[in-house]
């Protein structure tokens, strides 16, 4: 191997944007020095939204702040606010839970399942009660959630359907990209995402125009971006910046590639990985079917042994959410007593990722792999 390819191999690498280094650079130029000087809200994030748009199909496509704000935005739109109940998954980002409070609603946490960890659409539905106005499910480190049942789940109880799909651009389930299941999904444009950005900042797409509109007008203070200064809801600063999306218009061509490579790494882990479930490590389901990877996720019952195994090897790794949704000192005053989500606690304490990034090496990927199975399992 070469010296390269002995080197530390980094959980994400700090030079993901550096081969558009040049481009960057040009653009960061021409949006400063533009006519217009529009450095929110211009050219380039109308065009970018219609590019991005169009690649899903015609969908309606409103570029935010974050995949946070953008998950927020929605639920307002919704007319989700206070009184309301949102089922949300036990396990993941704190935004599921954080941007139905933002609204004045409240959480109301389902568990996942022990394997995929995503949301269980049967725990999801035992949660449903009077006040239930949405299902908030979650695609989650490499797999899809069940949209079909949750589609079919808020169809027979009258429910709102949001799609958290942050970490899932790029995903098709049963033909259908991941964020057009529910009548509203997000994408996340942060660095790390599957169609990152130097920056923050994430999008809404939606197939419901009159949603699309909404969500338009609450992402700049309730502006509908005919007449300024005239406020007809209240609204957010959630505002996307131009030279990002001039940047992200470069890089969509680019996104099928990085994907490809991705799904393609992803498939040599699974398959090494295998013999692994009788020794204590469970790798993600086999399969390209509703998948999406973001990163690629262990579930291993010595978890902090492997960990430090890895390190000693070279490869760094990161364990994501080490305490379920509802054991958080911000959400646990939401949580009713007694309650339990058994297969959220267990996988807090056993997920581990490791690197699946699309320009690792065929030499880091056998690395990686190889320092995976070569853990003492006994």
């Amino acid at each position: 191997m070469s010296t390269t390819e002995l080197a530390e191999i980094p959980f994400f690498p700090p030079d993901l944007f550096e081969g558009d280094r040049a481009v960057l650079l040009r653009l960061l130029r021409e949006t400063g020095t533009s006519a217009s000087q529009r450095f929110i809200l211009g050219e380039q994030t109308a065009a970018f939204e219609r590019e991005l748009g169009e690649s899903l199909g015609g969908a309606e496509v409103v570029a935010c702040g974050s995949g946070t704000s953008a998950l927020t935005l929605v639920l307002a739109a919704m007319e989700v606010g206070p009184g309301d109940e949102v089922v949300v998954p036990a396990f993941g980002c704190a935004p599921l839970a954080s941007s139905v409070l933002s609204v004045g609603a409240r959480p109301v946490f389902a568990d996942i399942d022990p394997w995929t960890m995503v949301i269980d659409p049967l725990a999801a539905a035992e949660r449903i009660g009077p006040r239930t106005k949405a299902l908030l499910p979650a695609h989650m480190f490499s797999v899809m959630a069940d949209l079909p049942a949750f589609a079919e789940l808020a169809r027979r109880h009258g429910l709102r359907l949001l799609e958290d799909s942050a970490v899932a651009q790029g995903g098709v389930l049963e033909g259908r990209p991941a964020g057009l299941w529910g009548e509203a999904g997000v994408y996340s444009f942060v660095q790390v995402k599957t169609f990152g950005m130097p920056g923050e900042g994430g999008a809404v797409v939606t197939r419901d125009a009159e949603l699309g509109r909404a969500v338009r007008m609450l992402r700049n203070h309730g502006q509908d971006g005919r007449t300024r200064f005239t406020h007809h809801r209240i609204g957010w600063n959630s505002r996307f910046d131009e030279l990002q999306a001039a940047f992200q218009r470069h890089r969509l061509p680019g996104l099928a590639d990085r994907l490809s490579r991705r799904a393609a790494i992803a498939r040599y882990y699974t398959e090494r990985f295998a013999p692994l479930a009788e020794r204590g490590v469970l790798a993600p389901p086999p399969g390209t079917e509703g998948r999406c990877f973001y990163v690629y996720t262990l579930l291993a019952e010595r978890r902090e042994a492997l960990r430090a195994h890895l390190a000693r090897r070279g490869v760094a790794s990161h364990a994501y959410y080490p305490q379920a949704l509802p054991r958080q000192p911000a959400f646990a005053p939401y949580v009713l007593p007694g309650d339990g989500w058994p297969a959220a606690e267990r996988a807090a304490e056993r997920a581990l990722s490791i690197p699946v990034y699309p320009h690792l090496t065929d030499g880091q990927i056998v690395r990686i792999a190889d320092a995976v199975c070569d853990f003492p399992f006994n």
